[in-house]
């Protein structure tokens, strides 16, 4: 071997070593071993602009939803990624439970986040539910309290909880359905719009899940123009997006400023509406009929598993003929129950306007990301142009019925989609306004 090629083979050798240290795999974030271990649930995934990743989830000691064991403590674990999901720091606490040692109604536990991260700033809005009640044991008097963390470096630190449930609830007090018994923000991601700003902040939205005065089951989309601080009920307290049949939903901004949510079902599928906007900066509009989504229509099926997904898109090139389009996303358990988590996903022209109809019917394609027990799951579009996916799995025990193991992967939209579109990277670094990255 000749001193020439040895260099060469060396440089070639390096340069593997690097690519292969920086191969992005699937990783286990939260991990339960075995069915006895406190175990984690409801994942929430934000990317921040300086190419982190924060995931949070549920610590459940009670083993339960918050409320369902009385003095059931239930904290908040954070892991985070400087690196776009390469590597994964230490778990920490974000709020910790008291269970039956709290002082009040409030701490005794923490659960089911949402999450956003702003995309200039990098400031992080995380909220959850809080108490010592279930969601349907709720009452006007007593019932989850609704609390927001901020943290400004990246989720090292965070804000102490800050109960905001009144102010919430005060936007149904004069409703015709009577005054909410119950209600709780959706986990998973809070959406940030790419064209509605007022002042400092890009538009929060956030989908939740109502029991109303009249004891019936909504959903609601609430709209935020300062990061956080104060909401206000999008298309009125009068109208529900989703009036019936409603569960844990997710909310996402179509191509003409839209504004879509869907619902999971105790049936196959998914419920949907769309609020358009007639005067945006107003937030004047009107949400439109709800439409069903399932195999009646080639939709989202998911075989009578009752659970939420994530809801996102990005901007895509159809490769056949390489016209620009959005690539609408929905995760979910495919089934059947609890099982075979994928991505459902269906192309959106850019010039056209659809109805919810259409947005309900003939998806393209589903891909599936685990093969095993899975449930919950949310997504983040991460800056270096993949999809982050974290989601629950049954990893080490599929037989039990007790927690599961938290996953971190990542995709292309080739991956996604089976080779038929692929990231619009035009619009990734020329739209930072749009698409904030």
């Amino acid at each position: 071997m000749n001193n020439r090629f040895a260099k060469v083979l060396m440089v070639v050798l390096a340069v593997l070593t690097v690519s292969a240290a920086y191969a992005q795999e699937r990783t286990e974030i939260f991990i339960s071993k075995d069915p006895y271990s406190v175990h984690y649930r409801i994942p929430a995934l934000a990317a921040l602009p300086d190419g982190s990743l924060i995931c949070v989830a549920d610590y459940r000691f009670s083993g339960q939803d918050i409320g369902v064991v009385k003095d059931g403590r239930v904290d908040l674990r954070v892991r985070t990624s400087d690196d776009n999901g390469y590597s994964w720091g230490e778990i920490t606490t974000l709020a910790e439970g008291r269970g039956k040692d709290s002082p009040d109604f409030l701490n005794v536990a923490f659960g089911d986040p949402c999450v956003v991260a702003d995309r200039r700033s990098g400031r992080v809005l995380v909220m959850s539910c809080a108490g010592n009640i279930s969601f349907v044991e709720g009452t006007n008097e007593t019932h989850l309290r609704i609390v927001r963390f901020y943290s400004e470096d990246g989720g090292k630190t965070w804000t102490a909880p800050e109960d905001i449930t009144d102010q919430l609830y005060a936007g149904f007090e004069k409703c015709s359905y009577g005054p909410a018994k119950s209600m709780f923000v959706t986990s998973g991601r809070i959406t940030q719009s790419r064209y509605v700003k007022a002042g400092k902040y890009y538009r929060l939205y956030c989908a939740v899940l109502q029991a109303a005065g009249n004891g019936e089951w909504k959903n609601y989309v609430l709209y935020s123009d300062d990061f956080g601080q104060n909401w206000n009920v999008l298309g009125g307290a009068e109208t529900a997006p989703i009036p019936v049949e409603a569960n844990e939903a997710k909310v996402e901004e179509l191509a003409d400023g839209s504004v879509l949510i869907t619902s999971r079902t105790d049936a196959e599928g998914r419920n949907l509406n769309i609020f358009r906007y007639t005067d945006r900066k107003k937030s004047e509009g009107s949400w439109g009929k709800m439409a069903h989504s399932s195999a009646h229509n080639n939709g989202i099926v998911t075989e009578k598993n009752s659970c939420n997904g994530e809801l996102m898109v990005m901007p895509v090139v159809r490769k056949s003929d390489g016209r620009r389009m959005e690539l609408l996303m929905q995760s979910v358990p495919v089934g059947p129950k609890r099982s075979n988590v994928g991505i459902y996903f269906k192309a959106l022209e850019l010039d056209k306007v659809y109805t919810t109809e259409e947005i309900a019917a003939d998806w393209d394609g589903v891909f599936n990301l685990t093969r095993i027990g899975s449930a919950y799951s949310v997504m983040a579009w991460q800056t270096n142009g993949k999809l982050g996916v974290a989601y629950e799995e049954k990893t080490y025990y599929p037989n039990s019925g007790c927690g599961y193991t938290i996953v971190y992967d990542c995709f292309d939209v080739e991956e996604v989609t089976g080779g038929k579109y692929t990231l619009d990277t035009r619009r990734q670094r020329k739209n930072n306004k749009i698409y904030g990255r």
